[in-house]
């Protein structure tokens, strides 16, 4: 009987071992050689994150994973810097949240000018819980953005610096931060979501009848940001350098569909200085065409109650037979809430509304009643 002979004498075994030791040890150098670029990466990202924010940031990464802790430390240091605002609202169709980020050291936030602002517990609540009153210092009708100011003497906030902002081109990943669905009441962070810029094309939109007042340079991006709480948030890059601020919710004004867009940092800074130091903006570039032929509160037949306080609440007083209104069916009592989709806190907000929309055109007015919101349209008769 015949025996096979061995498949390996001890010399091949040999050779085989070192061939394992040597793949080994290059699998390890390389490795090491991954983590020291990866962290050489990481670090020069950490120093661009910090310039663009308000307090340094340390981030550290390993090996191949360094991109997501970057990822994941760019996002929490953005969170930081969002804040959510609660306010007027909480009726159908009137969500009493949005969002805004905080632009200074000392309690600054900026934010959309809405109604949410219209009312004197105005709450935001910073990133840890905390929970502040603020008021507001400043807006500007053109953008519709409004700067808050919170009382936080004894406390350094971490903020964006929009002296750092970047642009942002088209394809440019990016990330939106904001309490778009209300669910951070407290120490929740704000909600994140990723996208591309699609588009950087002026904006064309409408809310309802009314046309937006800003006709600057929007990015648009495709990820969902046409939320109530959404408005106010921050548009960055994947570094956490601030890119936007998003807007309020609008149509696009020839296809009619919602649009997710933020408002450039480059197109609004000038504005927000404006604000905080207490100057009225005169863009050249930004601003609304005064109605040629304009509509009065008296043609439509509609009586205000008096406008005796600063800021009197818009009942109806009266309604004159057979006019406008009437046939529109508003009514004696309805509180005036929305004027041509703008919102209207006082007797004076309507006044000055109306007064910028044409005669010959339609007006949509929104009252609530009886805790219902009617919208009723009214026309001028020539």
């Amino acid at each position: 009987m015949q025996t096979s002979a061995p498949t390996d004498n001890y010399g091949q075994a040999f050779i085989r071992r070192c061939m394992i030791a040597f793949l080994f040890w290059s699998v390890l150098a390389t490795m090491f050689t991954g983590t020291l670029e990866g962290a050489t990466a990481t670090l020069e990202e950490a120093t661009t994150l910090e310039r663009a924010t308000g307090t340094p940031e340390v981030v550290t990464g390993e090996g191949g994973d360094s991109s997501k802790r970057t990822l994941a430390t760019a996002i929490r240091s953005v969170q930081q810097r969002v804040v959510k605002i609660y306010g007027a609202g909480g009726m159908r169709n009137f969500e009493a949240y949005q969002s805004g980020i905080l632009i200074s050291a000392h309690g600054h936030v900026l934010t959309s000018l809405s109604y949410v602002l219209d009312t004197l517990d105005l709450t935001v609540v910073l990133d840890d819980g905390s929970k502040f009153t603020a008021q507001q210092i400043g807006s500007d009708p053109i953008t519709e953005l409004a700067v808050l100011k919170m009382p936080v003497e004894g406390r350094s906030l971490p903020w964006f610096d929009l002296q750092a902002a970047t642009r942002a081109e088209v394809g440019a990943r990016v990330l939106s931060v904001s309490n778009l669905f209300g669910i951070a009441t407290g120490e929740e962070p704000a909600s994140v979501l990723q996208g591309v810029v699609t588009a950087v094309v002026p904006l064309d939109a409408r809310r309802g009848q009314y046309r937006s007042n800003y006709r600057g340079m929007v990015y648009v991006v495709d990820a969902q940001v046409n939320n109530p709480g959404s408005a106010g948030g921050v548009l960055t890059d994947w570094q956490g350098i601030p890119l936007g601020v998003l807007g309020k919710e609008l149509r696009n004004r020839v296809t009619g569909t919602w649009l997710n867009y933020a408002l450039p940092i480059h197109e609004i800074r000038a504005t927000v200085e404006d604000i905080l130091a207490g100057r009225t903006s005169h863009s050249a570039n930004l601003h609304t065409a005064q109605p040629a032929s304009p509509m009065s509160i008296a043609e439509l037949g509609i009586a205000l109650v008096p406008n005796v306080l600063t800021r009197t609440p818009p009942y109806i007083d009266a309604v004159r037979r057979h006019s406008a209104a009437e046939r529109s069916g508003l009514q004696a009592d309805d509180l005036v809430v929305l004027v041509a989709g703008q919102p209207t806190a006082s007797c004076q907000m309507v006044l000055e509304t109306i007064g910028q929309h044409e005669r010959e055109e339609p007006l949509r007015i929104s009252v609530l009643r009886d805790g219902e919101l009617l919208e009723l349209e009214m026309r001028v008769e020539k």
